[in-house]
């Protein structure tokens, strides 16, 4: 008898070699989204599964909510694609699970990976390929993923696959895509892992390949902690440097003309999003919770990084007070609120913390973000304000707080009294009236 007739995991290879499998991408968010797009263009039949109907409605009518995935290659999906309908799993082959994993009290919250590996595992058959994409502490896929599963009835490795793959996505950038960005694969066994490996190659630029899920889940909290304690590096530098009166800015300039051995990053207000703000603290929470110490370096960065609101209203309020004006009562735009340049996702944004610390000492805060029409300050929800030349006039100080390319510092400089930088978008602009962090 062929092998396609008794191994499921043999009809499994054989229908992604073919392009015949149905992929199910389930959670549509920043990953998962854009992964169905290429998934769909490497030529698979895709179910797109989210639980928020909102977001399905939206999928629906053809319209983006994600700022690297255009309408254009949404209104090509077919309107079948989409659902909130958990049994349109019964018909997939390639399960990927992009799910969010925040902190819950300075612990990993997985109560959202575990609720669709419930689902998954509700409608489980045999020969599917299960892939965990979100970010987590290592042992996840291993430990926690596979007992749920494994309540099917159906054991991982034999009747069913499973993998993890840590997602890449850079939201805002167009010049690291999931189609030329490598992409690690991991399996349970080697079987899972070259399965995994066979449905990525045709969407992804390459395969860089780990022998276990716990070497592919510490390698993505690597990367995001190389970040995370960098950007604390010369945030702690930055507000060293303003004392000892150098040039922060001038000097992190000169030091990345140097061709090797370095490797530049800038100051800010803080970090945000959920990779670089939240993951590294999963890696310390495994290691406290497994070995009985955390990694000091990661609780550091923290640290720094989570005074950095702090820091700039505080530089702020100094500015303001040296021209005679009290924070309370002066009006301040924030320029910039996402959490980075060119995206709309508010996600722990810095820059919304320090307008939260501005209006809670009596500052009449306003914003500007060409991404973000509105959010909430002080309980009060704001929207967003033109940086028109008379918007900026009408201001005791101007904060650069998101450097989106979409905005004009050249203008904001002529037009505003007062202008702190926090984001080096003002560097070569001499002016008295402009302080960077």
């Amino acid at each position: 008898m062929d092998l396609l007739d008794t191994d499921p995991l043999e009809r499994l290879a054989a229908s992604i070699r073919d392009r015949t499998a149905v992929v199910a991408v389930v959670g549509l968010g920043y990953v998962g989204l854009p992964l169905l797009v290429g998934v769909r263009q490497a030529g698979f039949e895709t179910i797109g599964l989210d639980a928020d109907g909102s977001k399905i409605d939206a999928l629906l009518e053809g319209r983006s909510y994600i700022v690297d995935v255009p309408g254009s290659e949404i209104a090509a999906l077919d309107r079948t694609t989409f659902t909130v309908d958990a049994a349109a799993l019964d018909r997939a082959d390639v399960v990927v699970l992009c799910l969010p994993t925040p902190l819950a009290d300075g612990a990993p919250d997985l109560s959202m990976v575990g609720a669709a590996a419930e689902t998954v595992a509700a409608h489980l058959g045999p020969g599917m390929l299960v892939i965990l994409e979100s970010t987590t502490w290592p042992g996840t896929t291993e430990e926690f993923l596979r007992p749920i599963l494994e309540t099917s009835g159906r054991t991982a490795g034999a009747d069913f696959a499973l993998a993890y793959s840590p997602e890449r996505i850079d939201p805002g950038s167009s010049g690291h895509q999931l189609a030329t960005t490598p992409k690690i694969v991991s399996g349970l066994t080697d079987r899972c892992r070259d399965l995994a490996v066979s449905f990525y190659a045709p969407i992804v630029g390459s395969v860089a390949v780990t022998s276990s899920p716990r070497d592919a889940e510490m390698a993505k909290l690597i990367e995001n902690t190389y970040r995370q304690v960098n950007i604390a590096l010369v945030n702690e530098l930055a507000v060293m440097a303003k004392d000892l009166g150098v040039d922060i800015w001038e000097a992190l300039h000169a030091a990345a003309t140097k061709p090797f051995g370095y490797q530049p990053f800038w100051p800010g207000p803080g970090v945000g999003g959920h990779c670089i703000a939240i993951d590294p603290t999963y890696l310390s929470w495994r290691a406290g919770q497994q070995l009985g110490y955390r990694v000091g370096f990661i609780e550091h960065a923290n640290e720094v990084n989570n005074r950095m609101p702090d820091y700039v209203a505080t530089r702020v309020a100094e500015l303001l007070n040296d021209r005679g004006k009290a924070v309370n009562g002066s009006r301040v735009l924030g320029v910039g609120v996402a959490f980075k340049a060119g995206v709309d996702d508010l996600r722990g944004s810095p820059a919304i913390e320090v307008l939260e610390r501005l209006a809670a000492k009596g500052a009449d805060v306003r914003f500007h973000d060409p991404f973000v029409d509105s959010i909430t300050i002080g309980g009060r929800e704001l929207r967003s304000v033109p940086a028109d030349p008379e918007t900026l006039a009408d201001t005791d100080a101007v904060l650069v707080l998101t450097a989106h390319p979409q905005i004009d510092v050249h203008a904001i400089v002529a037009a505003a009294p007062l202008v702190f930088d926090a984001r080096g978008a003002t560097v070569g602009i001499d002016e008295p009236h402009v302080e960077r962090l």
